[in-house]
């Protein structure tokens, strides 16, 4: 039997229903993850899903005594509250009966008390909040006034989990998390038996947790097992069925609109009957609600810098005793897409103002390059007046926008990133997250820059733009700076990232940055290789106390190079270089048109001798950084 069940539900707010005969249900220890655009109704549903709020019609059910906890997006806590105290309120109802039980007056069911505390694992609340808040790493004297959003984040899953429920329902649990706090999560996530509900847009947080998708579409729910691969490959074929039925009814009540207008014979049984159609394929395509338009994007990417963009050498910042950066160095050229990855409070923004000017170093030099024009995106939306109208955002004192070469009207620009012109004069405090975030940009966009500054631009965004923003940001001419936690988008859009390696446990220091070429898979995987290289030997086992007389002493380990090691060092740096310069001959090849319709034999011969280089590309780098260490 199912934990949880949804059954013909309905839910409305305006004009278009955001549950429209919505049904699921949600069977013990799985993992769901629910998707939708933004303004779908997916946290509605999260709270209907558990108990906070009602449907306008329609069915829930839950088994009895089923224990729901679920924790939003930004949790609210009481004022000047201790971590410890707001990671107890999850155990507030075994606190409160244990209390009674100990102050017991007259008249009390003591066995009744005992049940309900045993049923409650009530006699250890103590421990359970003790254990949750070391699991979770969190300081139990702390305010939690004074927290981070992440950490703020962490006390409230600390609460959830504390209170040991069935189902636990989580409304975008990475926002506000960095990469290590976000994988982090997923382990925790994985260990946990009970249910799990999760809205999320993070692609590879929900490959990792999930073990069903369900999408909530046009007031529908549609479930998909797997993981995020498989969603879309079902969902592009759903699709593609869906328009082609469209098509065919369009088609037939166009024609059934044609035979009407050439007049009706009334009384003829079969003209009777093809009205009466026709009426119910006009109800029919009425009642239709078709998919939501793609957000369509572009951006001016205004006059072209220099070559250089930033040229930094020998940086150093410090505020006050906290070292940010310590001897960075890096060169960013015109075009770089850059990423900056590190935890919350490591200096990334500091770094970022920095390499545009915005901030002089308190050691080493920093030159920027020229006719740079720099637009940012605001992680926390401080830029919004939210009085203001969305029109009145996008183009202030004016009903014409300007990107580029064209010319748009302030409401056409708007419909582009799916706001109907109704909402045009509407202020923006009613726009859910998502669509802030959607309005940040239409306004970062109608701005001309070649560098672009995004601070956490995915959060908030649904799937779909996410997919368009990254097309968007491959194909722009400009420079951009990218600080975000979305792993996938960091490797679908950089091409160089520059991350935090300061941990002294893998022989870091404070305020040390690096510079690493590709995206967040490429650096977490050069990290490994290089902590692996660094990493001390295994201390060698103590020798017996007495010895044996005459026996083999072991051989000292080889610690310089042998001729025939030395000869491979010299001829890696040749070898490497020849395999570089024969992939991109192939690369060469494999984008030509011309080989295709010449030689489509050899296109299956050439694309594995190119992964083959790939290979064997890694093996010698490998070995050289080995050599090398020795």
């Amino acid at each position: 039997m199912a934990l949880l069940s949804l059954t013909d539900a309905h839910l409305a707010f305006g004009h278009v229903p955001l549950l429209d005969g919505a049904a699921m249900s949600l069977e013990a220890g799985e993992r769901l993850a629910l998707i939708g655009r933004n303004g779908a109704g997916k946290s509605s549903l999260l709270k209907i899903l558990a108990g906070l709020d009602k449907p306008d019609d329609g069915l829930v059910q839950a088994q009895t005594s089923l224990r729901r906890v679920y924790v939003a997006q930004e949790p609210v806590f009481a004022a000047g509250i201790s971590v410890f105290d707001a990671v107890a309120e999850g155990v507030a109802e075994a606190r409160a009966l244990r209390q009674r039980y100990e102050e017991h007056a007259p008249g009390d069911d003591l066995d009744a008390l005992q049940t309900r505390l045993e049923a409650l694992d009530g006699w250890t609340w103590e421990q359970r909040v003790e254990q949750a808040l070391q699991r979770l790493r969190l300081d139990p004297q702390a305010q939690v006034d004074a927290l981070s959003g992440g950490t703020k984040k962490r006390v409230a899953l600390a609460q959830a989990l504390v209170a040991a429920p069935d189902v636990l329902l989580l409304d975008e649990p990475t926002n506000h998390l960095d990469i290590d706090a976000i994988e982090w999560l997923q382990e925790l996530l994985n260990g946990w038996r009970g249910a799990l509900v999760l809205i999320s847009h993070d692609r590879a947080f929900i490959d990792a947790v999930a073990t069903r998708i369900v999408e909530l579409d046009r007031g529908q729910l549609r479930s998909y097992p797997g993981n995020f691969a498989a969603f879309q490959a079902a969902k592009e074929y759903e699709l593609a069925n869906e328009a082609l039925a469209n098509a065919r009814a369009d088609k037939l009540l166009a024609q059934e609109e044609v035979w009407v207008r050439k007049g009706v014979e009334a009384r003829r049984t079969r003209s009777v009957g093809r009205v009466a159609r026709l009426v119910k394929l006009r109800e029919q395509r009425q009642a239709r609600r078709d998919t939501l338009g793609q957000v369509r994007l572009e951006v001016d990417a205004g006059l072209p810098t220099g070559k250089i963009v930033a040229e930094l050498k020998d940086v150093g910042m410090r505020y006050g005793d906290k070292l940010l950066v310590d001897g960075f160095s890096a060169t960013i050229l015109r075009g770089d897409k850059v990423g900056l990855i590190g935890p919350n409070g490591a200096g990334k923004t500091t770094l970022l103002k920095l390499i545009l000017g915005e901030l002089q170093p308190t050691r080493g030099t920093v030159r920027q390059g020229t006719k740079l024009q720099v637009a940012y995106f605001d992680q926390l939306r401080a830029g919004l007046d939210l009085d203001a109208t969305l029109a009145d955002t996008i183009s202030p004192g004016s009903e014409w926008i300007e990107t580029g070469t064209q010319r748009k009207h302030v409401m056409s620009y708007l419909t582009d990133f799916l706001f109907s012109p109704e909402r045009a004069n509407s202020p923006v405090r009613t726009l859910s997250g998502g669509e802030r975030n959607r309005l940040l940009l239409a306004r970062l966009f109608a701005l001309p820059a070649n560098v672009l500054v995004l601070d956490e631009p995915t959060n908030d965004l649904d799937i779909d733009t996410l997919d368009l923003l990254e097309d968007l940001l491959q194909g722009y001419a400009g420079t951009v700076f990218l600080v975000s936690h979305d792993r996938r988008f960091l490797d679908n859009v950089v091409t160089s990232t520059i991350a935090w390696e300061g941990d002294p446990a893998f022989g870091g220091r404070p305020g040390l940055w690096r510079e690493y070429e590709g995206g967040y898979e490429d650096w977490k995987t050069q990290r490994a290789r290089a902590r692996a290289l660094a990493a001390p030997a295994a201390p060698p086992a103590a020798a017996p106390a007495a010895a044996a007389p005459g026996a083999a002493r072991p051989a000292a380990p080889r610690t310089k190079l042998s001729y025939k090691e030395q000869r491979e060092l010299d001829a890696l740096p040749g070898r490497i270089e020849a395999l570089e310069a024969e992939q991109r001959q192939i690369a060469a090849r494999l984008a030509s048109a011309d080989l295709y319709v010449k030689e489509p034999q050899n296109v299956a011969a050439l694309q594995a001798r190119h992964d083959a280089i790939e290979t064997e590309l890694l093996e010698a780098l490998e070995r050289w950084e080995l050599l090398g260490a020795r």
